[in-house]
């Protein structure tokens, strides 16, 4: 065995558990691919304990661990890629495993069979070519495909070069695979988290180092062979990048728990606490540019009655529903809020005034006139609507929430009587 690697194995194994650990409390399903990545890392410093073993063991292990190192990085690629969904993007998934397996494991075992070698690189290569541009003629074109099809062809090329026509062409061969695998993770972290925090830079400086590797080892060892560098110094991108991982999921957990404070869970929009905001905010840029605001406050009617006849699911399947209707009815710039059980609160800035207050609140109302089907059920809600504007009807965000309050029961009581 070679004990040499042991002290990674552990160091690389406890950052796998700690990535775990913080990635149990929201393991989507893009950190559950990384946390396969990560435990492919760990089989890959494994298999190479058993990497000097006599004869066909050693043989195994070798390829084991190389290709388990190919499996992470795609692994880590293809979670950040936001179409993995598609048939196709599953088919490429395949094809870029499949054929990185192949060719190292060839690489391994009879790294003299010259017509397989060529067959497996021209595979490697023609293969996510080919369902690149199937999909494209299926009208589907993303960057990242784009940048998948570049990668896996140029490392076609480079691979028919070297791989028998050099000294050390099986070395470079793995260098190259392993480097294209890296620096395509690097491509797509930059793609999928372009934004200035300290989890993204961490990951995406820790891939570029971690590809870096595979071309400043062959260097090293080309032209200064007689400077040694410690295995331990080209681990440590890998350790890098699993901080810079950690570091991601912990901001991406930090910002759903901002979300969830600001927003209502059920429907999505924003809460109680978010409108004041809002409100507080729309009011203060009234003031300064002297313009108007207005406020309506919709009460949905019988909601009471939902629930008791058909269920809560019901009724909580009606209130996202209600809320997509208005979203879809009012503009970009305004806000629509749940800030009650079945009450929703509007916010509608300049260009506004009272008159088109009244039209977007009747527009409102009649969007709940008609029946709604809800999993087969059909359910019939109406709704009361207040309206208060600033600056003429209050002029504190209070104020006009009770004077848009009064409204709406002023409206209620009167389609009562009717």
């Amino acid at each position: 065995m070679d004990w040499t690697t042991l002290p990674d194995l552990c160091a690389v194994a406890l950052l796998t558990c700690a990535f775990g650990s913080v990635a149990r409390r929201g393991l989507t399903r893009g950190a559950r691919l990384w946390l396969t990545g990560w435990l492919a890392i760990v089989l890959h410093f494994a298999a190479f304990l058993f990497d000097n073993a006599p004869g066909a063991w050693g043989t195994l292990a070798s390829t084991v661990g190389l290709d388990a190192l190919a499996w992470g990085g795609i692994l880590f690629m293809w979670a950040c890629v936001p179409y993995r969904q598609r048939p196709s993007s599953r088919w490429m998934l395949m094809a870029l495993l499949a054929g990185n397996t192949l060719y190292i494991s060839l690489m391994s075992t009879v790294p003299h069979t010259v017509w397989a070698l060529t067959a497996a690189a021209i595979l490697l290569g023609a293969v996510p070519l080919t369902i690149g541009l199937w999909t494209m003629r299926r009208g589907f074109t993303h960057p990242l495909r784009w940048v998948l099809m570049a990668l896996n062809v140029a490392l076609a090329v480079f691979l028919l070069a070297v791989q028998q026509r050099t000294p050390n062409g099986t070395d470079l061969a793995f260098d190259g695979v392993i480097f294209t695998i890296y620096f395509g993770c690097c491509i797509h972290f930059w793609y999928a988290f372009r934004r200035a925090t300290a989890g993204s830079f961490v990951t995406i400086a820790g891939f570029a180092a971690w590809a870096a590797v595979f071309v400043v080892s062959p260097i090293m060892d080309s032209y200064f062979p007689g400077i040694h560098v410690q295995s331990e110094v080209w681990n440590l991108p890998k350790y890098v990048v699993a901080v810079g991982m950690i570091l991601l999921l912990l901001e991406q957990q930090v910002d759903h728990n901002k979300y969830l404070a600001l927003h209502d869970e059920l429907t999505g929009l924003p809460n109680r606490r978010l409108f004041h905001d809002r409100i507080a905010s729309a009011l203060e840029r009234a003031r300064r540019n002297g313009t108007r605001v207005a406020l309506l406050l919709i009460d949905l009617d019988h909601f009471k009655r939902v629930n008791d006849t058909v269920g809560h699911h019901i009724g909580d399947l009606l209130l996202q529903r209600v809320s997509s209707l208005f979203l879809g009815r009012v503009r970009r710039s305004d806000t629509v809020a749940r800030t009650g059980g079945d009450e929703f609160c509007i916010i509608l800035e300049d260009p506004t005034s009272r008159a088109d207050a009244e039209r977007v609140g009747e527009a409102l109302i009649r969007l709940l006139e008609e029946p709604i089907e809800v999993e087969k059920h059909t359910v019939a809600v109406g709704a009361s609507v207040g309206i208060a504007v600033y600056p003429d009807d209050a002029e504190t965000a209070e104020m006009l929430r009770i004077a848009a309050d009064r409204s709406m029961y002023a409206d209620k009581n009167i389609s009562r009587n009717k």
